[in-house]
């Protein structure tokens, strides 16, 4: 059974920063595309940034600048840093692996309060 666990997420100031992580716990082999998606009230979710197994990355316009993605292959572990942050970042975070043979897994979610 895998499973994705996501940590790091909290309340920030704006302006400030949070790094989120995602690791992947069980069997999991062959992951291709290691990303982020985000969740706010009201809103459908939507990408926030993707790294391939060859570490090309991209980025929601809105993001560009002030987020960066990595992953640590050996650990099946994706992260994020985010810094300058908006209140508009305000959501629930999503990480997302992608197999070479299809297979998509989700973590839980965690949440990002970005508030004065």
């Amino acid at each position: 059974q895998v499973q994705l666990v996501e940590s790091g997420g909290g309340l920030v100031q704006p302006g400030g920063s949070l790094r989120l992580s995602c690791a992947a716990s069980g069997s999991i082999f062959s992951i291709n595309t290691m990303g982020w998606y985000r969740q706010a009230p009201g809103k459908q979710r939507e990408l926030v940034a993707t790294i391939t197994n060859g570490g090309s990355t991209n980025y929601a316009d809105s993001v560009k600048g002030r987020f960066t993605i990595s992953r640590d292959n050996a650990a099946n572990t994706v992260y994020l840093q985010m810094s300058g942050l908006k209140p508009e970042d305000t959501a629930v975070y999503y990480c997302n692996f992608k197999a070479l043979i299809g297979t998509i897994y989700w973590g839980q979610g965690t949440q990002v309060t970005v508030s004065s």
